[in-house]
């Protein structure tokens, strides 16, 4: 018997066979690792919500910081959490600032480091919203004057990029006109350009401690019901001036980032937030899946999807995996 038909097994057949014409691939230079900083001393906790994560202060952080340089990995994304906050989040733009002092403390001992600043101000108010609140409100634009200044004293102390996650109406436009006019015209903008108002940032929220102590972010983050508006979105910060566009969260919203890969030629970033990562730990944790097939299968998914880089608090292990060859 005679039969026609397309033998697709044949590039299947080995190992070797499927690793040659593999499409795609993830890179431990594709990784950008976040990390959060406290002030203090001697202090390394691992924060509840999500294992093998760890708030630090910068006197314990140098081991840390060479374990991650002798992985290989090249990004970090530096987040803080100050001890002191007040309504107008001075502390994120302070020149000493817990977030300043470790760019600082990042780039005297690995000057290569590509370090990224996180530009917002809910870990620094007290009322944990990410500008300015005047009567149960955020007002946009006195927000975008203060995180302007945020992004000025972040790239001064020696953020190589600064990444916004504040999704307040005009703020690629802001920062970028302050950065220029205070010299910074070399420094490139991340925009999390489509940031969806998520239920998969509890875990990230205990471990900025930034959580709104009233209402929410639905006014300012985006109706996770919506994919047109976030093309909006991302062609409102390219056209003011944005260098990287992020879609957050990634793993359920792998949709916008093919639409933003297929749209726009800037490079694309998937942040793979903090309760994807809890969920694949815990589960891991019980015995139900295989980590390392889950965390790669994953990351695979993303960079199918159109995505450059990842933000991805597996970072290490990833790393790891990548060096032992998997």
């Amino acid at each position: 018997m005679s039969l026609s038909f397309d033998r697709h097994r044949r590039l299947r057949m080995s190992a070797t066979m499927r690793n040659l014409v593999r499409e795609h691939h993830v890179r431990v230079e594709d990784l950008i690792y976040p990390l959060f900083f406290v002030e203090g001393t001697g202090v390394k906790h691992e924060i509840p919500s999500m294992p093998g994560v760890y708030h630090f202060s910068l006197d314990v952080f140098k081991e840390e910081l060479d374990d991650i340089v002798s992985l290989g990995i090249q990004s970090l994304m530096v987040f803080g959490v100050p001890n002191h906050k007040d309504a107008c989040g001075s502390e994120a733009y302070a020149e000493n600032g817990i977030v300043q002092q470790a760019i600082r403390m990042i780039k005297e001992a690995y000057p290569h480091m590509v370090v990224m600043a996180d530009n917002c101000l809910c870990q620094y108010t007290d009322h944990g919203h990410c500008g300015v609140l005047h009567e149960g409100n955020v007002e946009n634009d006195e927000s975008l004057a203060l995180l302007a200044k945020t992004a000025v004293s972040q790239a001064k102390a020696g953020a190589d990029v600064i990444a916004p996650s504040n999704m307040m109406d005009g703020f690629v436009a802001a920062i970028r006109a302050a950065l220029d006019e205070a010299g910074f015209v070399h420094i490139p903008i991340m925009s999390y350009s489509v940031k969806y108002a998520s239920s998969f940032y509890g875990p990230f929220r205990d471990a900025a401690h930034s959580t709104p102590q009233t209402g929410d972010r639905k006014t300012y983050q985006m109706d996770p019901a919506n994919a047109r508006e976030g093309i909006r979105e991302a062609a409102a910060d390219v056209e003011q001036g944005a260098d990287f566009l992020m879609v957050k969260p990634a793993l359920a919203y792998m949709d916008m980032i093919q639409r933003l890969r297929t749209r726009f030629e800037l490079p694309i970033v998937a942040y793979n937030v903090s309760a994807e990562y809890s969920m694949v730990k815990a589960a891991a944790a019980n015995g139900w899946i295989d980590e390392q097939r889950i965390v790669m299968e994953t990351m695979v998914g993303f960079k199918r999807a159109g995505a450059d880089l990842i933000i991805t608090y597996h970072a290490k292990d990833i790393a790891k995996w990548l060096k032992e060859g998997m």
